[in-house]
C-alpha cells in the first residue's frame, strides 16, 4: 500500500514537473514570438528606408545628369563652369554617401532577414519540443490514470477481504 502511494507520489510529482516544463516552453515560444513580430516591424521599417534612399538615389543621379548636361552648355563662361563642376562634385559625393548608405541599409536588411530566419528555426524547434513535452505529459497522465484504476481496484479488492 505504501509502495502504491509512493508510486503515486512519484507520478503526481513527474506530472507536475511536466506541467510546469510545457508552462515554460510556452513562455518562451511567446517570448521568441514577440521577438519575432518586432523584428519584422524592423524589416518592413528597414524596407521603407531603402526605398527611400533609393529614390534619392534616383534624385541625385538625375540632378548629377542635369548639371553634367548645363556644364557642358556653359563652357564658353569659365566662372559658370567652375561653379558648376563645384555643384557636379557636390552631388557625386551625396551620391556616393547615398549609394554608402544604401549598402548599409542592404546589409542591415540581409542580417535582419538571417535573424528572423534563425527566429524562425528557434520558433519551430521550440513548438517541436513543446509537442514532445505535451505527448509525454498525456502518456504521464495515461500512466496516472491506469494507476489510479489499479488503485482503485487493489482497495475494492482490500475491502472485499
Amino acid at each position: 500500500m505504501d509502495r502504491i502511494k509512493e508510486r503515486l507520489a512519484n507520478l503526481r510529482s513527474d506530472a507536475d514537473a511536466a506541467v510546469a516544463r510545457a508552462e515554460e516552453a510556452e513562455g518562451k515560444n511567446k517570448k521568441l514570438e514577440q521577438q519575432l513580430l518586432e523584428r519584422e516591424q524592423e524589416i518592413t521599417s528597414l524596407q521603407h528606408k531603402l526605398s527611400l534612399a533609393e529614390e534619392q538615389i534616383d534624385k541625385y543621379e538625375g540632378r548629377l545628369t542635369e548639371s553634367k548636361a548645363a556644364a557642358l552648355d556653359a563652357e564658353s563662361s569659365k566662372t559658370t563652369s567652375d561653379a558648376l563642376q563645384r555643384k557636379v562634385q557636390l552631388l557625386e559625393e551625396e551620391l556616393d554617401a547615398a549609394e554608402k548608405n544604401s549598402k548599409e541599409t542592404v546589409e542591415k536588411l540581409r542580417q535582419v532577414d538571417v535573424k528572423a530566419e534563425e527566429f524562425e528555426r528557434r520558433v519551430q524547434r521550440l513548438e517541436q519540443e513543446r509537442d514532445n513535452w505535451e505527448k509525454k505529459y498525456e502518456e504521464m497522465q495515461e500512466k496516472y490514470k491506469k494507476s489510479q484504476a489499479e488503485l482503485d481496484e487493489l482497495v475494492q479488492n482490500m475491502e472485499g477481504l
